[in-house]
């Protein structure tokens, strides 16, 4: 790897020869402007204001441009005079966990390469003491016309520099969180846990820029003269009526999405309202029978129709024997004798032969 900067790391006493060189590389597709009606390239050229001409790279210099407009030359010698101490070191100035450092303030990543054989020692003397201590290195260094602050910690075998912000570059979180109180119940935040708990970890390696691959796709198409390939529809994401159905509705989809079962993500998102999916799980039983169980509750009823008709039926023949006993009570109490009351079951009989 080509080195961007030559200095040394200041330790104590101790200088450690180092290079600088980039830890990490943008495999992003890159883009060229042209005209649209010709393909003709467009460029940028370096012109003058003065002379009104174009001007080669060694004719370009660095100015500071002063608040009333007037630029004042800065040379490559200015600056490398400058009477700091990490114009060609870095400085360790602390040792700290790693933890102390805000995520916010890391910038761009560079492994710093021990240079020639005289490093090796003080080298790996650095780096064991880093691990040891499992703390991390705050230095200063200047590149690129200004003094950074940076972060030295242990990658592998190597020693690594992340360049961080200057605490007052980096913004406070103002304005940026919601207003007014919000109130999150326990149940919402155990289904928050449960779907973490279900997407679970994942290895950073097997992830990829999908985008950057379907760019290429359509680099390779329209090179070869073939049609582009065409963009997969997305179902639209169900309206969100409820957080807690919201939040189950993932679970659920995650789940059937890590044990391969399901329709799928996209059909599984439908959100409804949590009223509405409790009740329609309790008439779900009712409903499953169809047209069977609705006849199997009419026969049902019958059979209750038809012991009302027999009970009311029973009710007034229990009745009619109750009327007649006491009729024939009366007449017996009339007559006032034994043959009297023995001849009456004869008239009555007489009686219903007549009618």
């Amino acid at each position: 790897m080509r080195s961007i900067w030559n200095g040394a790391i200041s330790f104590g006493l101790v200088s450690i020869p180092i290079k600088l060189v980039n830890a990490t590389e943008s495999h992003a597709v890159s883009f060229r402007q042209i005209h649209t009606e010709d393909g003709g390239r467009i460029r940028y050229r370096k012109v003058c204001e003065l002379e009104d001409r174009e001007v080669t790279q060694a004719e370009i210099g660095k100015a500071y441009e002063d608040a009333d407009g007037s630029m004042i030359p800065i040379t490559d010698e200015d600056l490398s005079q400058l009477p700091i101490p990490t114009a060609r070191t870095i400085e360790i100035v602390a040792f700290v966990p790693e933890d102390r450092i805000d995520p916010l303030q890391m910038g761009s990543a560079y492994y710093l390469a021990a240079s020639g054989a005289p490093a090796a020692k003080p080298y790996t003397l650095l780096r064991e003491a880093l691990k040891r201590s499992n703390r991390v290195a705050i230095a200063k260094f200047a590149l690129r016309g200004r003094e950074r602050l940076g972060m030295l910690r242990v990658v592998g075998d190597a020693i690594a520099m992340h360049g961080l912000l200057w605490p007052d570059e980096v913004r406070a979180p103002e304005g940026v969180a919601p207003e007014g109180g919000v109130t999150v119940r326990d149940q919402e935040l155990d289904l928050a846990d449960a779907l973490m708990d279900t997407l679970g970890e994942i290895d950073l390696d097997d992830l990829h820029d999908e985008y950057r691959e379907a760019v290429e796709e359509v680099v390779a198409a329209k090179a070869s003269g073939e049609r582009p390939p065409e963009a997969r529809e997305e179902a639209a994401p169900g309206k969100v009526l409820d957080l807690m159905a919201a939040l189950e509705s993932s679970v659920r989809a995650a789940r059937e999405s890590r044990d391969g079962e399901g329709a799928g993500p996209a059909e599984e998102a439908e959100v409804r309202s949590l009223p509405q999916r409790k009740t329609s799980s309790r008439r779900t039983p009712k409903e499953t029978g169809g047209k069977k169980s609705a006849s199997t509750a009419a026969k049902k009823a019958e059979p209750r129709k038809s012991t009302a008709k027999s009970t009311s039926t029973a009710a007034k023949k229990t009745a009619a024997k109750g009327t007649a006993k006491k009729t024939a009570a009366k007449s017996a109490a009339g007559s006032g004798d034994k043959g009297g009351a023995r001849n009456t079951p004869k008239k009555t009989a007489s009686r219903r032969r007549s009618a």
